[in-house]
């Protein structure tokens, strides 16, 4: 994938090495300033309580400021992101969808951070949280995909930052409430977004292509290897899983994951994404 020395996104936040913020400024940190009034009410010296406001306050600004790390890893992540905006921002424009793209912010962080979906480890891997409309990854989760999922390549990265993107734009045109209204059951629906999500990656590939020419020899083929290895019934498998219940999918088995962005790269349509909702459940893999 053509991608060094590429314009960047400016909405990427490097919070490797900082930990959970959630956690530093709604846990220790509230601890000691309660702690500090309490002090002052029972009789303590107003000045002593101040200068422990003080002091914990001095210590959160440090840990928040401490230069996150610069690397091929971040440059990466920053380019790609920096695609996905300016193609569903034009999009957008072309297909009159209702109003402007609005470019989500991407997280960098290592181990743990907060959401506005919660604490979240970097186990769960790359996510959107439609609470705060960001997306959040650990970039180590791209070496477990090449090693352990056998899924290398920048290209196969590329595709889980912008399937990730394409949860976002699903939430602004308000189809992660829709694929909630076609299907009652959660794990169903969750599938239903899932596989929109990956068309809608493909989609961004078909006209990030077209537009700066990125894909190289070999690209389509690692895409589509990682759709195919981060299905529901291989992980299970993976897993040691015996018997592979399609019930508790949550994310389709590898062939309608490769079916779906192999079909949004090719035809580049945005619109299409609507063919996930008019399909029976047991026809989405075409």
């Amino acid at each position: 994938m053509k991608w060094e020395g590429r314009e960047r996104s400016t909405n990427v936040e490097d919070r490797r090495g900082l930990g959970p913020r959630a956690a530093a400024a709604g846990g220790g940190g509230l601890i000691v300033v309660i702690l500090a009034l309490l002090y002052m009410f029972l009789g303590g010296n107003p000045e002593d309580a101040q200068k422990m406001l003080q002091q914990t306050g001095t210590q959160q600004q440090t840990q928040q400021q401490r230069p996150p790390p610069d690397d091929k890893a971040k440059e990466f992540v920053q380019v790609v992101l920096h695609d996905t905006e300016t193609i569903w921002t034009k999009l957008f424009r072309e297909n009159n969808v209702g109003g402007e793209y609005q470019q989500p912010k991407l997280n960098l962080y290592s181990g743990q951070t907060s959401s506005g979906c919660g604490i979240a480890s970097s186990d769960v891997g790359p996510f959107y949280c439609p609470a705060d409309q960001q997306v959040y990854i650990d970039p180590t989760f791209f070496d477990q995909l090449a090693k352990r999922h056998k899924a290398e390549g920048d290209f196969a990265a590329a595709y889980v930052i912008s399937h990730e993107v394409a949860h976002h734009v699903q939430h602004l045109l308000g189809l992660d409430v829709k694929s909630k209204e076609v299907e009652r059951d959660a794990n169903r629906a969750s599938v239903r977004l899932e596989l929109q999500a990956d068309y809608l990656a493909g989609v961004w590939a078909h006209h990030a292509h077209s537009e700066y020419g990125i894909i190289e020899e070999g690209d389509i083929a690692e895409a589509i290897n990682a759709a195919n290895q981060i299905g529901d019934d291989t992980l299970m498998k993976e897993a040691g899983v015996k018997y592979v219940d399609q019930r508790r999918f949550t994310h389709g088995k590898s062939e309608q994951r490769v079916r779906w962005f192999t079909r949004g790269l090719k035809t580049g349509d945005m619109n299409a994404c609507m063919d996930i909702f008019e399909l029976d459940y047991d026809d989405l893999a075409p």
